[in-house]
């Protein structure tokens, strides 16, 4: 699978993955999941949204076992973050096929649409559309960087918009989802363990910040006479990092647009998107909070405009303590499992985290032995995503099976 899987949206040059949403590369990979799907005799769907299901069992039949994750990417994203979750679960069902295990319970395995939200700006958007958290209205007015709409890539792609909207009815069968991911940080590899459990999403937000000054040429307008935004937005790029670490926090600009974009002139706007999480909402709000005054007190002594926009918020995820304590037991009872398996936090926005509103879920991470992720540099080792796998479907068989 991870052969047939890893040229897909792969660039040459950067050696990452550029899978954006409802493009040929997202293409491919769609099916991509379809054939592993049919190939094992599972019963395809692609729901109202856009994402994709792989049923074991009757899916009318309530209760079901969802695992997955997405296949989508960030630009030059890695190959793990995503992907290893949904191979991991086609990987998981061949293993309980192998074991002969009888299923009591529906199964599915999905791919959420537009995860990582790098085309339209907005993470999660195929389960926020499911569980009601993006409206159909809302998502008609997201645009991409060359400013076509949600609606429009989708209809290019082959799939109808009008039918987008909330899915409680699929919601209300599924009676547990589990996410296997890629763990994005490096606390299983300072703890020794391949695989981990997630016991909660920090809170965590998308700000759009504009700041508006005066076009002018670069080579005759003299310092003292420039209105430059590009140095408010400097000294709010470091303003960022000393608020995030008085606060214990994290704090990112690492995205910035500027007009008129030229070598020889002064910008007359310079937006730039930050990115901040934290392990509490009082700390996320004491950081935003902090880079916001520091700009706004830089911007009035230099005469720039600034405006300030929130453009997503999840607030803190705790997974559902009964599900995630059932993991911990049925890792911890197999064969070597005495240790406790251990359960972590992390700061980077899940599908899962997003359907935690609505149904119980739950995270199993695998070991990143250098906590890089969002890079071409992501991985995991072989054996350690052979762990992954093996954890996932003794949960599985946990879950779902007789």
């Amino acid at each position: 699978m991870w052969r047939e899987l890893a040229p897909l949206g792969r660039d040459s040059g950067s050696g990452g993955y550029r899978r954006y949403a409802w493009t040929a590369a997202d293409a491919d990979c769609r099916a991509w999941f379809r054939a592993q799907a049919e190939a094992r005799g599972l019963a395809y769907e692609l729901d109202r949204n856009g994402n994709q299901w792989a049923w074991l069992g009757d899916p009318l039949a309530g209760d079901a076992v969802v695992t997955g994750s997405h296949l989508d990417s960030v630009p030059d994203g890695g190959a793990f973050d995503g992907p290893l979750g949904v191979v991991s679960s086609f990987a998981a069902l061949d293993e309980l096929r192998g074991r002969g295990a009888r299923f009591s319970r529906p199964l599915a395995i999905t791919n959420f649409g537009d995860e990582e939200g790098a085309r339209f700006g907005l993470a999660c958007v195929g389960s926020r559309l499911t569980t009601g958290q993006l409206t159909a209205e809302q998502a008609h007015e997201l645009r991409d960087g060359d400013g076509i709409t949600l609606p429009r890539a989708m209809e290019a792609a082959g799939h109808d918009p009008s039918t987008l909207g909330p899915d409680l009815e699929r919601l209300a069968r599924i009676g547990a989802f589990i996410e296997l991911h890629v763990e994005q940080g490096r606390a299983l590899d300072l703890s020794g363990d391949p695989v981990g459990i997630a016991s909660a999403i920090w809170p965590h937000g998308r700000w759009r910040f504009d700041f508006r000054g005066e076009a002018n040429h670069a080579g005759t307008t003299r310092l003292v006479d420039r209105r430059d935004p590009m140095l408010t937005y400097a000294e709010t790029v470091l303003a960022a990092r000393r608020e995030a670490e008085l606060a214990g926090a994290l704090a990112t600009f690492g995205k910035i647009s500027v007009e008129p974009n030229g070598v020889n002139a002064i910008p007359s706007l310079v937006r730039g998107w930050l990115d901040s999480r934290a392990a509490d909402q009082s700390a996320l709000d004491t950081v935003v909070a902090g880079i916001e005054a520091a700009a706004r007190a830089c911007a009035d002594r230099a005469g720039i405009e600034l405006s300030v926009v929130r453009e997503s918020f999840t607030p803190v995820v705790e997974f559902e303590h009964a599900l995630r304590d059932e993991l911990g037991k049925i890792l911890g009872q197999r064969p070597g499992g005495a240790a406790p398996v251990p359960v972590l936090g992390t700061g980077a926005g899940h599908d899962a985290g997003i359907l935690s509103g609505s149904i119980p879920t739950a995270m199993l991470f695998v070991r990143n032995p250098t906590g890089v992720s969002h890079s071409p540099a992501e991985s995991a080792a072989e054996d350690d995503c052979v762990a992954g796998v093996l954890a996932l479907a003794d949960v599985l068989e946990g879950l779902a099976c007789a």
